[in-house]
């Protein structure tokens, strides 16, 4: 049920981290929210910024070449 013994694998979970487009916006808003007790008639500006944000990221593609994971078990493959 696992991988196959001494397999090329990366945990992709690791380097989801690094890509987070629209973080530094979202946690301004948060904050915002938290130091006006959940008012967001206050957070007008920060709210605009992360929707702005947002909506630039829906026309990107994520992942267009594949799993890392994948390319790796092909290459494998080729090498034996």
């Amino acid at each position: 049920m696992g991988r196959k013994a001494g397999g090329l694998y990366i945990n992709s979970k690791k380097f989801g981290a690094l890509h987070k487009p629209c973080m530094k916006e979202m946690i301004s808003f948060l904050n915002c929210l938290a130091l006006n007790h959940n008012n967001d008639d206050k957070c007008v500006r920060q709210k605009e910024l992360l929707s702005a944000c947002m909506d630039s990221q829906t026309g990107k593609s994520g992942k267009s070449f594949g799993s890392i994971n994948y390319h790796l078990q092909r290459l494998n493959r080729g090498r034996k």
